[in-house]
């Protein structure tokens, strides 16, 4: 659910001025379809959609290619896709209803609007405000806990909060930024008790049925039969297929909603309109939590563009609350990505200019939405502009040779004929870890098989690697295999074992880093 962030120079001063021309664009660029076209064939992207909204106006809502591999339904504007993160936003307004009602202040303490709620320091269990929920900076590492509900589990919204007192923080409190989505689902909790309806109940009422996004949901449990969905997509193995959609009902408030591209030009417009609805009298939320919420809450650091996108350097980069800041050419830009199990989008305001877009896909190729993107944004800002297809396509080859390399490099440097250091049947048994839970390694069929009851795709072959590491080769190849390496005791009976993704590209939702699992003994069983 990672945000990929690219970021542009701002122009010399002649540069803007011979632009001035083209600030006043109200139509897309005239080779949009084309170059739709191309990213998606060229980066394998079975479907995409596409919404563009300049000046209080819809100047664009429009699908392309096919909702699913293997058959001809194709995309339009009202299809809808998996959002991913872009659900953070929604989440963060919910919360801005409520402080403009009077019910909620952004530095209320957390533990005071949300019973039982504890991290694993006192001092944060007490000091944490609403605001920390939103921005990124609660101590928890990237992606830290996510495997609580990513692949699906069965872990409730409840159950996955309170295990936040097993989770021991990889910084100081509000020091580093680092990327976590169970914030955003502690915030939702937040909006369900202050409200006294769920989360996904909430939104419905306050935000989606008064804009009008009447399709818009936040659970792929709503899909039926004939419903203008578009199928999510990975690459099995190398190879492109459709796979099943992922049920994130436990992560809701931080990545679960589905909307289209003719919908979430309603949503822009609402941001651009600072919380009102366009033509009435209507508003969702104040001007004044509309700017809080774009306000800059923590600093992001920046690092070096890749050589073939040095124009895309960025000066400056920071999180609001549910929302991504950064300059480009000169101008603020307010915007975030999102990733889910075959999906993943990008919305990006433009304020000063009163510009917004919405690129949603049924892939999982970021350079694909990040191309037309700034392609699209090229034209409405003008200045120097640069084939992005080519050179995301570069960078995408040089990351996966890159990882090949690495993978490869650790296979040749195995001691394939090493032995574990204890027979097969002394690895069987219970593990725990603080704030997962348990699973079980059994035997089965003369080998070792892993298994995480409550992940539905939780399932692994145990293949030995070397000495006391065995990799867990998932039976549902959409999960990245892990390294699961035992550490013994002195006296030599297992003391632990902890475990860590193979791949380099692995997406950081499965943060298996994070787990330490100990044995469980015979007493606790019971």
């Amino acid at each position: 659910m990672i945000p990929r962030r690219i970021r542009l120079c701002a122009l010399f001063v002649s540069l803007s001025l011979m632009a001035l021309p083209l600030l006043a664009q109200q139509e897309p660029p005239p080779d949009l379809d084309e170059y739709v076209a191309r990213s998606m064939k060229t980066f394998e992207v079975p479907g995409m959609a596409v919404a563009i909204v300049k000046d209080g106006k819809v100047v664009l809502s429009k699908g392309y290619g096919i909702r699913k591999l293997g058959e001809a339904t194709t995309v339009d504007e009202n299809t809808l896709f998996g959002i991913g993160s872009n659900t953070k936003a929604f989440t963060a307004a919910a919360l801005a209803t409520l402080v403009d009602e009077g019910k909620i202040s952004w530095d209320d303490r957390v533990y005071e609007r949300l019973k039982g709620f504890e991290m694993y320091d006192p001092y944060v269990s007490k000091e944490m405000r609403i605001r920390d929920l939103l921005c990124h900076r609660s101590g928890l590492g990237l992606g830290e806990g996510d495997l609580m509900f990513w692949p699906h589990t069965t872990f409730t919204r409840d159950e996955v909060v309170y295990r936040l007192r097993y989770l021991k923080p990889a910084t100081s409190f509000r020091t580093t930024y680092a990327y976590n989505n169970l914030m955003f689902l502690t915030a939702g909790q937040v909006v369900a008790d202050l409200s006294g309806k769920s989360w996904d109940d909430y939104l419905r009422e306050k935000i989606f049925l008064p804009l009008g996004m009447n399709t818009t949901n936040t659970s792929t449990t709503t899909l039926k039969q004939g419903d203008d969905w578009a199928w999510p997509h990975s690459k099995v193995e190398g190879k492109l297929q459709p796979i099943p959609f992922e049920n994130l009902d436990n992560a809701g408030p931080a990545g679960s909603i589905n909307s289209s591209v003719a919908e979430m030009a309603k949503w822009m417009l609402l941001q651009l309109n600072y919380g009102k609805i366009p033509g009435t009298d209507t508003r969702i939320f104040s001007e004044k939590s509309s700017h809080e919420m774009w306000a800059q809450q923590m600093v992001v650091p920046i690092g070096d563009t890749p050589p073939d996108l040095k124009s895309l350097q960025r000066h400056f980069s920071g999180y609001g609350m549910g929302w991504g800041l950064r300059d480009y050419k000169g101008r603020k830009l307010v915007s975030h990505s999102g990733g889910v199990s075959g999906f993943v989008t990008r919305v990006m305001l433009v304020p000063e200019e009163n510009l917004g877009v919405v690129i949603l896909t049924n892939a999982e190729e970021d350079q694909a939405f990040e191309s037309v993107l700034f392609h699209i944004l090229d034209a409405y800002l003008g200045g120097p502009t640069q084939d992005y297809i080519s050179a995301f396509k570069t960078l995408e080859d040089k990351q996966r040779k890159e990882a090949d390399e690495a993978m490869s490099k650790a296979s040749q440097a195995r001691a394939a004929d090493s032995k574990p250091s204890l027979p097969m049947e002394k690895y069987v048994g219970d593990y725990s870890d603080p704030w997962y839970g348990r699973v079980t390694i059994r035997p089965e069929n003369g080998g070792l098989i892993l298994n995480f009851e409550r992940a539905s795709k939780g399932l692994a072959d145990l293949q030995h690697w070397q000495y006391d590491t065995f990799k867990a080769h998932w039976r549902d190849r959409t999960v990245e295999d892990a390294f699961v390496t035992f550490t013994l005791k002195p006296e030599g009976p297992i003391d632990h074992f902890t475990m860590v993704a193979v791949s380099p590209l692995a997406d950081f939702s499965f943060d298996y880093q994070d787990l330490y699992f100990t044995p469980v003994k015979a007493a606790e069983k019971k």
